[in-house]
């Protein structure tokens, strides 16, 4: 007990160093300043939009069109609220050294209503991938095992509405959900990409999807394929140059196998194209392309032979 005792004594010091180190590192806290957004926060009202996009899938069974309207209605009016914090929070946290008299509940308020307002439309969206995925995975049951079971649909869907944040100009909160889904699927999709309707991920896991790929209507791809940058230009004070258009588009109709990588912004895969599982391509090809590696020679050794 006398030991454990005396280890204890030195927490205090442990503590000291820790935050001498809040002054000598001070981009890793946020101390003295007005709350940032909730973690926990946005993820619950992450739960509660994938609610009222997929009704009688999420939280809430046994729903009909006698009482759809008022479930939906009361998590609308939820949403308001917990959105309003939360966005007020980025905006605070992105502004106020700029516009530090600015109402950033009335502005947070105004974006939350303008973003509720495209949830409509996004169902329109959402259901061109449901289709797409169904068309697109002959082990796909029907629809609604879609919506239940497949990590790809829950990425885009989560995509699709950070990515309107984004356009609304909600700082921090897109990113903060994509990287949620990104942790929950193994996929990762940039809010500023911009992908069109009827994209269906196959299995996905490993995905990447950088921030400025163009993706054209009803794309397939596979798992860990990376849509990424060739290089990151640099001004003359050898720092990053943001802004650039750096990752791959994609037209129509194209499909990308398992684990290729599609590197550079002028890069351009033409509709209709597929490239091959295990690709490396960084320049742009034709429509009706196909881009394939070279068959692997398959060497069999019996045991016990040497290599070589």
């Amino acid at each position: 007990m006398a030991t454990d005792i005396r280890l204890k004594d030195e927490l205090g010091s442990i503590t000291e160093n820790l935050v001498e180190t809040y002054t000598a590192c001070g981009l890793t806290h946020h101390l003295g300043h007005t709350p940032l957004p909730s973690r926990d926060g946005v993820v619950d009202a992450l739960a509660d939009l994938i609610d009222v996009l997929y009704p009688g899938f999420a939280r809430r069974q046994n729903l009909h069109i006698g009482n759809v309207g008022y479930y939906v209605g009361s998590i609308v009016d939820g949403l308001h609220d917990k959105l309003t914090q939360q966005f007020a929070r980025a905006l605070r946290h992105e502004l106020s050294h700029q516009q530090p008299d600015l109402d950033f509940e009335a502005l947070a308020q105004q974006k939350v209503v303008a973003f509720l307002k495209q949830l409509p439309g996004l169902r329109a969206i959402l259901e061109q991938d449901v289709r797409a995925a169904y068309d697109g995975d002959p082990a796909a049951r029907s629809h609604f095992e879609i919506v239940f079971c497949y990590p790809g649909l829950e990425a885009v869907t989560t995509y699709r509405l950070a990515h309107i944040l984004l356009g609304l100009g909600v700082p921090l909160i897109p990113r903060m959900m994509t990287e949620s889904a990104h942790a929950k699927t193994g996929i990762d999709i940039h809010p500023g990409a911009e992908i069109g309707p009827g994209f269906f991920i196959d299995h996905g896991t490993g995905v990447v999807i950088g921030e400025t790929c163009h993706i054209g209507r009803r794309v397939k791809i596979y798992q860990g394929v990376t849509l990424g940058a060739l290089s990151f230009p640099r001004d003359s004070d050898g720092q990053i140059i943001r802004g650039q258009k750096r990752h791959p588009t994609l037209e129509d109709e194209v499909v990308v196998y398992a684990n290729a990588t599609v590197l550079g912004g002028d890069t351009v895969v033409g509709h209709h194209s597929v490239v091959a599982s295990n690709v490396w391509l960084t320049h742009s090809v034709e429509p009706y392309t196909q881009v394939l590696l070279e068959k692997p020679q398959l060497r069999i050794r019996p045991a016990g032979a040497e290599a070589g």
